[in-house]
Formats: C-alpha cells, structure tokens, sequence
C-alpha cells in the first residue's frame, strides 16, 4: 500500500514562501503609486500643450502652440492667486455691509495684473509672518471699520471693464468716498482763497471735510490732472458767470490749476487785483500757457436796475435784459453760468414792485415765473451771440444750502456738522433745476448742465459755517458756500471730466 503523502511545508520552505510573495505584494505596491503620481504631474503640466501634428502649415503649429502655453500660464496664474482672491473678495463683501458712506483705498485705479500681484504677494506675505487668514480677515476689517464711516447704500463694486465710460454714465448718481490722497491741492499751496472760504485759515481744525471723493456707481471719475486741463485751455478763455458760488468754484478751478504752474510769478491778475467780496471782476493770466481764467459777477444774468415806483426810485430786475457786463462775456472758449443762490432772497420771493420788464414794473410776480423770463433772456442772448462753433457752453445746477434750525438770518446753523450726511435732507429735486432744464432744451446753442446739486446735498460737514471769518464772534453762520480745498473741487472734476470727453 503506497504512503499517503502530506501537504505540510517545511519550516524553511513557509518562510521563503511567506517573503517572495510579501516582496511581490510591497513591489506591486510601490509601482503602482509612482505610476499613478507620475501620470497626474504629467497630465497637470503637460496636458495644455498640444501639439497639433496635422496642421497645415508649421506657422499654423507654431500659434496653436503658443495658445496652449497661453492657457497653461492663465490657469497657473488664477490658481497661484485664487485664496488670495478668495480672502480679499470676503473683505469686500464686509466693507460693503457697514454702515454709512463707502471708502475705498485711494489705489482703486490699479489694473487687474497689479491687483493679482499684490493678492499674491499679500497672501505670501501671510503665510511668511505666520498670521493665519482669520486674524488677517479681522484685521483687515477694523481697518475698513475706521475707514468707512458712513455708507447710504449698498453699492456693487463694478470692475474695470464692467465700468462705462464717463461719457455715457450718469456722473451724478454715485456715493462720497473718503480717500486719504485727497485733496487736489492744499491751503497754504493757493494764494487766491479769500478769507469767506478759507476754513481752515480761519480756524478751523478737522480736515476730514476735504479728503471725500465722488465715486459715480456707473464709471470711475476721472482725477483732475492741472497739466491737462492747462493744456485743453492753452490759448483760450475759460470764463465763470453768475453768484458768489460760481466765485466760490471759480477759486476752485485757480487752485487746481495753480498746481502744475513751475514759476508762480508767472500768474497774476490782469489789473493787480487781490480776489475780495466787494469787487466781482477778475481775469488771471497763466502766461506758460497763454490763457485766462476768468469770474464775472451777475446773480441773475440779467440787469439789476433802478426804477420809479410813486415817489422813490426802487431797485428792480429787468427780468427782459441781458446783464451790462455781457459784453465780456463774448469771446470766451468755454463758459460757465450760474443763477440760482439769490432767487431765494426775501426781496425775490415776495416780487412786489420788484420785476421790471419795459417801463413796467410789476406789483406782484412770482418769483418762478421771473425767474423763468430772466432764463428766457439770458437763452436768447446766448442763442445770438454766442458762436457754437467756438464756445462751450455749460450750465451748472443749483447748490444746496444746509442751515438747521432757521435761515441764515435768523440762528440758522451747520456749526456741528463734521461729516457728510446719510441721505439727503431734500426728496424733492429743485424747481430752479427744472425751470434751468426745460429752458435749455428750447436753445439751438448746445448747453451742457453740470448737476451737482445731488452729490452736494449729502456734504452739510463742508459749509464754512462760523469759519467763513477769522472771528467768530458772530452769530451768524455760512451755511451756503463751501469751504476751499472741498466739494467746489469735485464741480471742477466733472467740468475737467466733460471737457476730456469732447
């Protein structure tokens, strides 16, 4: 009978058993990550570039080369800055959730390739100094905090190339920004400030007031540049028309200009006068550029005259002619007018023995209806003697006042005011602006209006109020004007921004 044989191994024949298959398992094992690794770094870095064998030309094969480079260095880039972006997109969104006005940093005129580089370098930064994204979000937030201090809206952050062009945006629509490059030019820089608009020569101390910028939603506006605008009136006559708040942009506009000037002796005024309230004429010359930059006083446009009335010789308006000094308004390159202020005088509410037209001077006349015949002559004087071809013609609205607790005459004030407000203290939009409107669509002289009266409502903190004097001493405050550097600046951007637009 043959042995059974047994089918136990060995000590030693297991043991070598055991190992040649534990080495086959941990060898199968490591290929096959290496593998797997390999394929995913060649596919990650290697995949874009195609190389397209059947083109039909190598020019052909070169440029699709080139695109797929292109593409391979774009998605590099967006994932190299995608947390970055991610950070920064979060503190965006907070910033816009506080309250009150938006501010912004006074870089928001970088392109998009800086913008990714500095998110990149930021978020480098981050990781070098060990501060970890939460505490750099909370950071970054109080910092916003104390910048932001007011917000009326919530606005969408529009991109560069989401943003319109000025010429077809709404430049009145938009919210007060406080950056930290403004203003334009400082006080002790103009010599042509007088002492009604001078606050801060007068005393007063914040200076927050001069440092808001107007950010329209629609567009960005652009920063007035005194070279350029030099340059547009190179040769020319830019002249200013109507009350003291066209005096008070026309300070303005001098200060803005006189910037860019390298010699300053190179500026005066063409009769040596020193700017004052009492004289209303003046024409300063920039001889580097040949221009002047004039201001001619006239609170309606129309004639301030006299007539009898029984037995006394009253002053009227003669709301049916053309102010006497028009005549130095001819010739001008670009005009600017104005009329609104002292339509809202006691003397030109009541209207009685007041509007003369003729020989006629009313018992009683509405001051909108004057106001509305003084347009009509100041647009027909326009229409015949002003060359289209040769003059610009602008028109700005009317400026708000913001006196709290009575008028100007009788304890009115703004004296606590140190910041713009949250909404407009007015919800109804002026009838002198409509009247101003309606007039000039019946022109054949192209008129362009500047609307300021929107963005100037919110500004009650930029008033000279009891700084429009050096004393202070009196109860009476400036509620109307506006304090220099300020919100008369920003009228000039617009005028710089329509000016460039032509």
């Amino acid at each position: 009978m043959e042995r059974q044989r047994s089918f136990s191994f060995k000590p030693t024949r297991l043991m070598l058993f055991s190992f040649t298959i534990f080495s086959s398992f941990l060898f199968l094992s490591t290929f096959t990550i290496w593998l797997s690794k390999s394929t995913s770094s060649l596919h990650h870095h290697h995949t874009p570039l195609h190389f397209n064998s059947s083109s039909s030309s190598d020019g052909d094969t070169v440029g699709d080369n080139f695109q797929s480079l292109t593409g391979f260095t774009q998605n590099f880039t967006v994932t190299a800055v995608r947390i970055p972006t991610l950070i920064d997109n979060r503190l965006a969104r907070t910033q816009k959730s506080l309250s009150g006005f938006k501010s912004e940093a006074s870089g928001h005129h970088a392109d998009a390739a800086t913008a990714a580089a500095n998110a990149t370098l930021n978020f480098t930064s981050m990781q070098d100094s060990g501060t970890s994204p939460g505490e750099r979000f909370s950071e970054e937030q109080k910092k916003v905090e104390a910048a932001s201090l007011f917000e009326k809206t919530q606005v969408p952050v529009l991109n560069k190339a989401e943003k319109e062009t000025v010429k077809g945006c709404d430049l009145a629509n938009g919210y007060w920004v406080f950056d930290e490059s403004y203003p334009l030019y400082a006080r002790d820089s103009c010599p042509f400030i007088d002492e009604g608009f001078d606050c801060e020569g007068n005393g007063r101390l914040d200076r927050n007031y001069s440092k808001w910028r107007w950010q329209p939603r629609e567009c960005d506006l652009p920063r007035f540049n005194a070279t350029k605008m030099l340059e547009m009136i190179r040769g020319k006559r830019l002249v200013f028309v109507g009350d003291s708040i066209n005096r008070n942009q026309w300070e303005s506009m001098l200060c803005m200009l006189f910037g860019a000037v390298k010699d300053p002796k190179r500026v005066y005024e063409a009769r040596g006068r020193k700017i004052t309230k009492e004289k209303g004429n003046y024409s300063f010359r920039f001889l580097d550029y040949q221009c002047t930059v004039e201001y001619y006083v006239s609170h309606f446009l129309v004639h301030e005259s006299k007539a009898r009335v029984g037995q006394k010789r009253r002053p009227t308006l003669r709301i049916d002619a053309i102010d006497h000094g028009s005549s130095r308004w001819r010739g001008a390159d670009i005009l600017v007018f104005n009329t609104a202020h002292w339509w809202s005088h006691h003397k030109t509410q009541a209207g009685v023995y007041y509007y003369q037209e003729g020989n006629l001077v009313h018992p009683r006349l509405n001051v909108s209806t004057a106001m509305r015949k003084a347009l009509t002559t100041w647009a027909s004087w326009v229409d015949k003697r002003i060359n289209p071809r040769k003059t610009q013609v602008f028109f700005r609205s009317s400026a708000p006042s913001h006196f709290r607790g009575g008028n100007w005459n009788s304890g009115g004030h703004c004296t606590e005011a140190t910041h713009p407000l949250n909404e407009t203290l007015s919800s109804t939009y002026p009838e002198k602006n409509i009247i101003i409107e309606e007039i000039v669509k019946l022109m054949k002289t192209p008129v362009t209006l500047l609307n300021i009266t929107n963005l100037s409502e919110y500004r009650i903190d930029g008033h000279p109020s009891i700084y429009g004097r050096k004393t202070q001493s009196s109860k009476i405050q400036d509620c109307s004007h506006w304090c220099l550097p300020g919100v008369p600046d920003t009228w000039n951007e617009l005028l710089y921004s329509h000016l460039q637009s032509r």
